[in-house]
């Protein structure tokens, strides 16, 4: 019995098909995350999806995957799709990971053992037909076009899965001449070479469709076989058997005896949580706000929106809420700031609140009467009235560019989110509210259908709706701090939140208000030299190959001179040639050390250069400042993360990099930078966290780490240790806390595989506390299912469990990497806290200006300079007890690079 279902629309989507053009559209070095985990199919299959499902507003949604191939065309024809190159790795381990996305958003898939999944879709589509249903398919197989009719429209790919052909019974005949329930008669004459299926000798698709349009279909043709005349009639005479299982082999199964039906495929609420969590492990965090941008995700546990039901003041009510002694003083905040901040310059705008009492306001700074702005800035600088906000550090900017001081906030939602879910990505309020209250950001309609008509504000004008959004927002903030709370204690992360993150804001606001000063002459200068320099590597590239037509930023035709012209050893194939990225090229130079290579990797570098010099000559602010932004919600390992611009990236060892740091210079009143740093964190993290003896000796004796460990692991004494192996010695320590393989150290270490395990072993033969420490480490996050730091900072890991081996051995390498650099970011963070207190303790002019990694840049007012090296020395070394000493670097001089030590 066929079940009527006249107002579907269904979209089948082949998974396999899309995905494999997405992985050769998207070039594989350019999409993976932060772990290794190759992405570039999924991330173009999920774009594709989404546009689709916007475009086509399906009611239902199914996607087919091939399980093999081993089908029934295989056991007929053994030859069938066996011209195709083996599959590549960095595509099979995505395959997983995309049904995981399919169940976040909860569409079906389903493959059948034996069979293709156009054989798949094609059952399916038959079953929505009959039912008096809409069909849209989207696959890359030409197969599928036998299904298209008056109810079935196919989306077929022609570049990537960005552009697609839509094509209805019209498109198809007027492409290949046939009508669609004859493109398969036609495919069987003249083949299908994607199918390894050979076609008749000679014979074209106007040939073939000439043929059938006479004969009326393939079964017409056969009956009329001996009267078709010429070269091409005998051809096809002598390759009849062939035509004939080429019809069998490309007619699309459709009566399959399938684990689900049409009505199966009903598209269902998205599982948000879900969503997150997959989106996170990928890393999409673009993906994801496109997702939720364009379609309204709709939950079970959403119920609804936040009221406005309480009081709600204006600017006239602030005195007696805020002023000394009013009932708002002694209750918590959220407040909501609104207005800008950027590289120095900003202002507030205006402020909304919602207390626990229910009251609700919304104020314009700029039109307080001096009474009513008094008793607001006592509020909001009294450290005894609680306030939450989230994303604090920006609306702080902005109250202090207004004169106006923040404190007392006892939580800021975005870093509370952070500790809970550290590889979250986004830490959007909205989300945030849907994900842990299960509500929208929206005012709650009252009886009348107005929304927060209440008080002594009415919501008519544009304006009044920016305050209604501001006061729900607030209300929220409120709301959602409550219940962070509860999940930060869970997690063990209170201590983080109100000891070290919160009190970091200040501390980060005050650093980007100041910036560093920038010597703009030197910039410019700066700038004309890479681009001088880029120029001349390009021109030794093009005498290199006696040619100047090439473009060195195209890939294709860098394949012409490299494999064609220069007839070089191939690289890693691709769909479209071979890959020409920065590790290939750098691989191939080594082998060849053609100068056309060197040429093109010093072009590659200098355009690199050039570009990050750019950027920072845009920002130079009016104060002759650079003001980066730092982030601390980014990184999941706790360390900070700079931006606009990133200040992070400038390279530190290489010549280019301290000509950049040459550019960063005292600032006009001061007398010198000051750079002070950790002298190896993260080794010394290794040896408190392994308490392998070996280690801490060589810190306490104070000898050379790498020469102390070099004479154990090659049994020589320290003074008869090489450059070469302490070279070896130090990548492999630093390598082993970042789950460095021996492959991995082979390859860094250009030696044989049996050497870098031969080297590992003498290490861990000598050092067995490490060895014992990276066992552990990977087996209680294991049980637990997450590591932590020295203070408790915690990464939750879930593929550490993993079916599949390339995540599981990903997540084995975070586990064994996330406990030290998280410590290192704890510890350079309680560093700041203390280095600031310091500061102002000892009353001087001196400021802090730049975190860096491990790194911190201060700037020294006249005659402070041994005041500040004594407490900056001090304080970095005694912000955590560990069973190694801290030592501290610490140089002065006019530039950021002549403070190096």
């Amino acid at each position: 019995m066929v079940v009527r279902l006249p107002c579907v629309k269904v979209l089948l989507l082949d998974g396999h098909s899309l995905a494999y053009r997405a992985f050769f559209a998207l070039p594989v070095e350019n999409f993976s995350t932060s772990t290794g985990q190759h992405t570039n199919a999924v991330y173009g299959f999920t774009a594709m999806l989404i546009n689709v499902l916007r475009d086509e507003a399906p009611t239902h949604v199914g996607v087919a995957f091939d399980v093999s191939r081993q089908t029934f065309r295989a056991q007929e024809y053994s030859e069938y799709k066996a011209g195709r190159a083996k599959t590549p790795t960095e595509f099979t381990g995505q395959l997983p990971l995309l049904r995981e996305v399919l169940d976040a958003l909860r569409i079906r898939h389903v493959g059948v053992e034996g069979f293709e999944a156009d054989d798949v879709i094609a059952s399916l589509t038959k079953q929505a037909v009959d039912a008096g249903g809409e069909v849209v398919l989207c696959t890359g197989d030409r197969d599928a076009f036998q299904l298209v009719s008056d109810r079935v429209t196919l989306l077929y790919p022609v570049r990537g899965v960005s552009e697609v052909w839509r094509m209805d019974p019209a498109a198809v005949e007027e492409k290949y001449l046939v009508p669609p329930d004859r493109y398969s008669d036609l495919a069987a004459l003249v083949g299908e070479s994607s199918d390894n299926l050979p076609g008749v000798p000679g014979v074209g698709p106007k040939t073939a469709a000439k043929w059938l349009g006479q004969y009326g279909d393939l079964q017409g043709v056969v009956a009329h076989v001996d009267e078709i005349k010429g070269k091409a009639g005998e051809n096809l005479r002598g390759h009849l058997d062939g035509v004939l299982r080429n019809r069998r082999l490309n007619r699309l199964v459709d009566d399959l005896d399938l684990p689900l039906g049409v009505a199966d495929l009903e598209r269902a609420s998205w599982d948000r949580e879900e969503v997150h969590r997959v989106f996170d492990g990928l890393e999409f965090r673009v993906l994801r706000d496109r997702l939720f941008q364009t379609f309204e995700v709709e939950s079970d546990e959403v119920e609804g929106g936040f009221d406005l039901d309480g009081e709600v003041l204006g600017a006239d009510d602030l005195t007696a809420r805020f002023g000394e002694g009013g009932p708002g003083r002694a209750m918590p905040h959220g407040v909501v700031v609104s207005g800008q901040y950027r590289a120095g310059e900003g202002d507030a705008t205006a402020l909304a609140f919602a207390g626990e009492d229910g009251a609700t306001g919304h104020v314009d700074l700029a039109a307080l009467t001096p009474e009513q702005e008094q008793a607001l800035r006592g509020w909001l600088a009294d450290p005894s009235a609680a306030k939450v906000l989230h994303d604090l550090k920006p609306q702080l900017q902005a109250l202090s560019t207004r004169g106006l001081d923040l404190a007392g906030v006892t939580s800021d939602t975005a870093l509370a989110a952070y500790l809970v879910r550290p590889d979250q990505r986004s830490y959007d309020l909205e989300d945030l509210v849907v994900r842990h209250l299960g509500r929208e950001l929206v005012a709650t309609a009252d009886e009348t259908g107005d929304q927060g008509r209440q008080g002594t504000l009415d919501f008519d004008t544009d304006d009044d709706t920016a305050a209604r959004d501001a006061m729900v927002r607030a209300r929220a903030v409120l709301d959602l701090s409550a219940t962070l709370a509860e999940k930060v204690e869970e997690t063990g992360g209170t201590e983080l939140l109100h000891d070290l993150e919160l009190p970091l804001v200040d501390i980060l606001a005050a650093m980007e208000r100041v910036g560093i000063a920038a010597d703009g002459d030197a910039l410019t200068a700066l700038e004309a030299d890479f681009a001088a320099k880029m120029r001349q590597a390009q021109q030794d590239a093009y005498d290199a190959i006696g040619r100047e037509d090439v473009n060195l930023g195209s890939p294709k035709q860098l394949q012409q001179v490299l494999f064609e012209q220069l007839d070089m050893p191939k690289t890693k194939r691709t769909k479209t040639g071979y890959t020409t990225d920065a590790d290939a090229l750098a691989d191939l130079f080594v082998k060849t050390e053609h100068p056309f290579l060197e040429a093109l990797l010093r072009h590659r570098d200098t355009s690199r250069l050039r570009v990050t010099v750019e950027g920072l000559i845009k920002s130079v602010a009016p104060d002759r400042r650079i003001h980066t932004t730092y982030l601390q919600t980014i990184a999941a390992t706790g360390r900070l993360s700079s931006t606009d611009p990133n200040l992070q990236n400038v390279p530190i060892r290489t010549e280019e990099g301290r000509r950049i740091r040459e550019v960063f210079v005292v600032g006009d009143g001061f007398e010198s930078l000051m750079s002070a740093d950790y002298s190896q964190i993260e080794m010394r993290i290794m040896a408190h966290l392994s308490g392998d003896e070996g280690l801490i000796e060589a810190f306490r004796t104070g000898e050379d780490l790498h020469r102390f460990v070099g004479a154990r692991v090659f049994s020589v004494e320290p003074e008869d240790v090489t450059l070469e192996m302490r070279s070896k010695v130090k990548a492999m320590s630093y390598g082993l806390a970042y789950g460095l393989s021996a492959f991995g150290l082979s390859k860094q270490l250009t030696i044989t595989t049996g050497e870098a395990q031969g080297l590992m072993d003498e290490y861990f033969a000598r050092f067995g506390g490490v060895r014992d420490y990276l066992h552990e480490v990977v087996a209680e996050a294991r049980a637990t299912g997450y590591t932590s730091t020295m203070l408790g900072r915690r990464r939750y890991l879930p593929d550490l469990t993993s079916d599949n081996r390339q995540r599981r051995e990903m997540a084995e390498r975070m586990a064994l990497n996330a406990p030290i650099q998280g410590s290192a970011a704890d510890i350079i963070k309680l560093a700041m806290k203390r280095v600031d207190a310091a500061l102002r303790d000892e009353g001087v002019a001196s400021r802090m200006l730049l975190q860096v990694h491990d790194e911190l840049v201060l700037e020294i007012a006249p005659g402070e300079r041994e005041t500040v090296e004594t407490l900056v020395r001090r304080e970095m070394g005694a912000a955590t007890d560990m069973d190694v000493p801290l030592d501290v670097s610490v140089g002065v001089g006019r530039s950021w690079h002549d403070a190096a030590h």
